[in-house]
């Protein structure tokens, strides 16, 4: 992986289900290493940090790191968000088929560090299909996500709650705003 994101396409390929939300039911429990690791860069994590007006000087400032007993920069808690996308985006393209991107909502997210992520970092993602239901219209897809480093110790655990819909007309505008803001400063 680089520190650029593709964008997730939004055509339908001949290989999407009849019914997303029973084939979405029927991968629960698949699993799936991302296929290359995301090397974390100095100037990435400055950028990053910036992003999201975090302003701890261990994020900015290598000597403030080294203050703290690290030998580079320390990336924002929620930098793995940068991994997640790429992580995620492979989920839906090639696994959970047939949503629509625009058409998906991330609605919670639960994270648990085990250690900080430092400049330098090779970090792997591995991607399991966690859990599946149906509410209100709506499929409710959970994923769980094992994030480790180039020496094969654990990094970060997350759990995704997505909430998708599938039919419906959508507007072509709203859809391009969405790709849009789902996008915006990941590149």
């Amino acid at each position: 992986m680089t520190d650029t994101v593709t964008e997730i396409e939004t055509s339908v390929s001949p290989d999407v289900p009849e019914d997303p939300a029973a084939h979405a039911l029927a991968m629960v429990g698949h699993h799936y290493r991302v296929d290359d690791f995301y090397e974390v860069g100095r100037e990435k994590v400055r950028e990053y940090a910036r992003a999201v007006q975090d302003w701890h000087p261990a994020h900015h400032d290598e000597d403030a790191a080294r203050g703290l007993g690290y030998d580079g920069l320390l990336a924002p808690l929620t930098f793995i968000s940068l991994v997640g996308i790429i992580a995620q985006s492979r989920l839906f393209k090639e696994i959970v088929t047939g949503y629509d991107p625009s058409q998906i909502l991330q609605t919670d997210q639960r994270l648990v560090f085990h250690k900080p992520i430092k400049v330098g970092d090779r970090l792997f993602c591995d991607v399991y299909l966690d859990g599946f239901r149906q509410m209100g219209g709506s499929d409710i897809i959970t994923t769980k996500n094992i994030v480790t480093d180039q020496n094969d110790e654990l990094v970060q655990t997350t759990w995704t709650t997505l909430v998708a819909r599938t039919g419906g007309e959508v507007d072509e505008n709203i859809a391009h705003a969405v790709k849009d803001v789902i996008m915006h400063g990941a590149s």
